[in-house]
């Protein structure tokens, strides 16, 4: 890892550090979930929330976003692709979550590979 991309990490550790409990915790686990389903991407700070994107000077492709809810959130600069289904032409592009269980912490693995793809 560049030290560019140590430093950005850093950032998003110590982001995630100044939370208040119990987000920090939660924040913390979706952190360690992304880089986990797709360690090609490098954290690093985005619009001021923790974000991953393909090297240090690219766009961000994920956010997570510590709002009136947590936020996991797909960024425009990734390759969208219609939902189908009873969702035809829409895209996912965001989802709040309050908590992390076991189904979620699938959901949000599976939603960053895509992306990461």
């Amino acid at each position: 890892m560049s030290s560019k991309d140590e430093r950005n990490r850093t950032q998003v550790i110590d982001k995630i550090a100044k939370m208040d409990e119990p987000r920090r915790s939660i924040m913390q686990r979706v952190h360690d979930i992304i880089v986990a389903a797709a360690p090609a991407l490098k954290p690093r700070i985005w619009y001021g929330m923790p974000a991953y994107a393909e090297s240090a000077s690219t766009p961000a492709l994920v956010t997570l976003r510590n709002d009136e809810r947590l936020n996991l959130a797909i960024t425009e600069k990734a390759d969208f692709q219609p939902a189908g289904g009873v969702d035809g032409l829409l895209m996912p592009a965001a989802w709040y979550f309050e908590t992390v269980d076991a189904h979620t912490e699938r959901r949000i693995a599976e939603i960053v590979r895509s992306v990461a793809g």
